[in-house]
């Protein structure tokens, strides 16, 4: 994942907030391929890709967790 690929996740995050169950899954797929990207070493720059995601907890929908 580059910068722009999280920018993307990030506006369509947004765009779903509406629905907020759709927006809190596609949150968790970001972080986690985000996370997987890291790991594997095929992140282009973790540091400002993480910096990008972490934008989505500035975005208003419901999180619910069971």
């Amino acid at each position: 994942m580059n910068v722009s690929e999280a920018k993307e996740w990030v506006n369509d995050i947004k765009d779903s907030r509406r629905d907020f169950e759709m927006a809190h899954c596609l949150e968790d797929e970001l972080y986690l391929k985000i996370l997987r990207e890291i790991a594997d070493g095929t992140c282009e720059d973790p540091q400002q890709v993480a910096k990008e995601a972490i934008k989505t907890q500035d975005i208003n929908f419901p999180r619910y967790c069971a």
